[in-house]
């Protein structure tokens, strides 16, 4: 089962958003992964979600290579081996784990192809809760209509990121999560940072006191800092309708800072 995203799963059709750069596109079950083989990580990943079906399973999986891609086109296990850099999923584990049992483990245990890895410092705090806890966030505002969710999410693969065994460490990542509003599509852009905690000048250095920071960031203004084509989904932010254009991204400190 590798049908990989669908376009049409709210009703409305929405492709995969379009990155600048070359990838090769790899299907997995209910999600795709568009992976940059010269940054080693995924440019673009995107998922979907059927909240009235999602199943509570144990974590099983493994991480590993995927064998359609040579090995060296992957940030696999050198990366993340003695150091504080854990393997963050992109599209997350829980995510595509809706049907038949059977559907939901297959699914589950695909995140864990290091094509949807990317490293993020270890430790959680407020802020990286409250990241890994979006799509629920907004899963919840969409239960009054199908509880279905299309999410997007990959690394800002910048030219400047700092360098690290053979890749660089992307220091910012983005989210788009839409969904239906009555008729029409609605979205919403979100930012993390770890910029403040990730030094590779000396090897791998982790500040202790340094912080993930969260951002809701304007669709359009997102998609020009990752290099990606958003499409319909610049217009269908929640965070500029009414015409009231945000002069800059919202630091997010709970979820009641979110505008949807």
């Amino acid at each position: 089962m590798s049908d990989g995203y669908d376009p049409d799963f709210l009703g409305i059709p929405l492709p995969l958003p379009s990155p600048a750069r070359a990838t090769t596109r790899l299907d997995y079950p209910r999600f795709s992964v568009l992976l940059d083989e010269q940054r080693r990580f995924a440019a673009v990943t995107g998922v979907v979600i059927d909240g009235a079906g999602l199943l509570d399973l144990a974590r099983t999986g493994e991480w590993r290579l995927d064998p359609r891609v040579p090995a060296d086109a992957q940030a696999g296990p050198d990366v993340y081996s003695r150091n504080d850099l854990d393997r963050g999923h992109l599209v997350r584990r829980r995510d595509p784990g809706w049907g038949s049992t059977a559907e939901a483990r297959e699914a589950t245990e695909a995140t864990f192809f290091y094509t949807n890895a990317a490293p993020q410092a270890a430790g959680f705090n407020q802020s990286k809760e409250l990241w890994l806890g979006l799509e629920d966030h907004v899963l919840a505002y969409a239960e009054t209509t199908d509880q279905r969710l299309a999410v997007f999410t990959a690394p800002v693969l910048a030219d400047d990121d700092p360098p690290y065994r053979g890749i660089r460490v992307p220091l910012r990542f983005w989210k788009i999560a839409a969904w239906r509003q009555g008729d029409a599509l609605a979205a919403a852009g979100f930012v993390l940072d770890q910029s403040d905690l990730v030094d590779t000048r000396q090897g791998l250095v982790v500040p202790p006191l340094g912080a993930f920071r969260t951002f809701q960031m304007p669709i359009a203004d997102l998609a020009g800092e990752a290099g990606i084509d958003a499409g319909a989904l610049v217009e269908a932010d929640t965070f500029v309708r009414r015409g009231l254009r945000p002069v800059a991204a919202r630091e997010l400190r709970s979820t009641e800072d979110i505008v949807l």
